[in-house]
């Protein structure tokens, strides 16, 4: 074998853990270089049959209301303004002591965050069980008996350092872990080697904007804009150069980055910077055409709501969101409000923050469900709907509701999940979880389980995972 072929080897070999690491896998296996099981990395197959193949991932910051969404609790309304301690459910206090600790300590107005606040909005009973939403959700109501309502979330982090928590399933102080879709992302063969197979739409707070870590900066989220002229940082040639020259171009880099690769033969940001070369190459063409809508129907993008104002912007990211997964991405990961606190941060005022927030997803996150359900995409696609966490039965500065880490609302649809059940219960306030109870690591161990994926088989050597960080599966919404 000549010098050049062994150079190329060495590029591939070094490239097996980047971010085209999977796909390039397969060009391995048909060329002779054996199995990538060999140096420690995943075949990039299933671990046994899965369910579904891809995420699409809705992610709300700030903290969504469960009582104002997906878990409406009337008691509120027949007590509000009195205190926890003067209703029949003084007991609610005692599974988790600090909560109410922390719900008594005044505000900045004099009031104390325990004495219960009204639900804002009002709520009905939708699909064959008679599941309650919120009227803020009406599109997304339309749809329960798709969703699998998980209503007795929990969590640990009382800040927005949550939304970090919730996509890896570490609070902060622990340190930086792999989120979710990095996880799938290095777990799975590539489904279109054209395209990433982890991919973000949205800003990401800085305590939030990284997903690899320990596992390489190869397996970060790709950052996209639904924007066809521009919609990937550098995606496009600074000059123009016919096709002949950028293939030469490309070929001699190839050779460089090889030669580099032998001398540093574990550098992940090399690793990471060979495959996305490789694959940004090859995206210069596919991207652009993925957010390029001009070929959808008007009925479709009057479903997904981009024909109004108000959820236009949403709207088209959940329908390129939606052409992402029909051409093989694994993982789409949407960022709904980042900056800041986040959008669905209601302190005060949350009738008016949630009505706009609902505004703007409610009718793009029900057009998703009825066009990947019509498409045939929803039986192997995973939609899930998450906030880092809920807002209090009591009431903050009068109009708003604290953050709430004690019991929340999650959905899921799609991918071999039931559709129209609500599991799990939180009291009748909303405070507390108090049936069936599961921490955030249970919602990611419910995706990997339906993607073919054991989490113990993907341990890296000195990296051994805590059992919470594998989460459990929640068998009782799976079809």
């Amino acid at each position: 074998m000549n010098q050049m072929q062994d150079n190329r080897r060495a590029m591939l070999r070094t490239s097996i853990h980047g971010l085209a690491g999977v796909a390039l896998s397969s060009l391995l296996s048909k060329e002779g270089y054996g199995n990538p099981e060999d140096w420690g990395a995943p075949t990039g197959n299933p671990h046994f049959a899965p369910k579904a193949k891809s995420v699409i991932w809705l992610f709300m910051n700030g903290g969504v209301s469960q009582v104002e969404s997906f878990d409406p609790k009337p008691m509120l309304n027949k007590y509000a303004g009195k205190t926890i301690a003067e209703t029949p459910f003084a007991d609610v206090q005692n599974p988790d002591r600090l909560a109410i600790e922390r719900l008594v300590v005044p505000d900045g107005n004099g009031n104390q965050r325990n004495k219960l606040y009204p639900l804002q909005v009002g709520f009905r009973q939708h699909g064959e069980n008679g599941i309650a939403i919120s009227d803020w959700f009406p599109h997304i109501a339309r749809n329960v008996d798709k969703l699998a309502i998980i209503r007795s979330m929990w969590t640990t982090d009382s800040n927005h350092g949550a939304q970090t928590q919730f996509h890896s399933g570490r609070h902060r102080n622990d340190g930086d872990f792999p989120t979710l879709g990095a996880w799938v992302d290095y777990g799975l063969g590539s489904l279109n080697e054209n395209l990433p197979q982890f991919v973000n739409f949205g800003n990401r707070e800085y305590w939030n904007n990284r997903d690899g870590h320990y596992l390489g900066p190869a397996y970060d989220a790709v950052p996209l804009r639904v924007n066809p002229g521009n919609p990937l940082d550098y995606s496009k040639p600074a000059i123009t150069v016919n096709p002949d020259s950028r293939a030469i171009g490309k070929e001699l880099l190839e050779q460089l980055n090889g030669l580099r690769a032998e001398d540093y033969p574990v550098d992940k940001n090399l690793q990471a910077r060979v495959a996305s070369y490789d694959l940004a190459f090859r995206m210069q063409k596919s991207i652009p055409e993925v957010v390029d809508f001009s070929r959808e129907t008007e009925e479709t993008k009057s479903l997904y709501g981009i024909d109004q104002a108000h959820s236009k912007d949403f709207g088209m990211t959940l329908l390129a969101a939606r052409r992402m997964v029909e051409r093989g991405v694994r993982f789409v990961q949407v960022q709904h409000g980042a900056g800041g606190a986040g959008r669905w941060d209601a302190h005060g005022g949350l009738q008016a923050n949630h009505s706009k927030n609902a505004l703007a997803v409610d009718k793009p996150v029900g057009g998703l469900l009825e066009d990947l359900e019509r498409r045939g995409l929803l039986d192997e696609t995973i939609v899930v709907f998450a906030s880092e966490f809920g807002r209090t039965p009591g009431s903050q500065g009068g109009t708003g509701r604290d953050h709430h880490i004690f019991g929340f609302s999650v959905w899921m649809a799609g991918g071999g999940i039931r559709g129209g059940i609500a599991h799990g219960a939180t009291d009748e306030i909303g405070f507390h979880a108090v049936e069936d109870r599961h921490y955030v690591t249970d919602v990611h161990a419910t995706i990997m389980h339906q993607l073919g994926l054991d989490t113990r088989k993907l341990e890296l050597p000195g990296r051994k995972r805590l059992d919470i960080d594998h989460g459990h599966v929640i068998k009782k919404i799976l079809a």
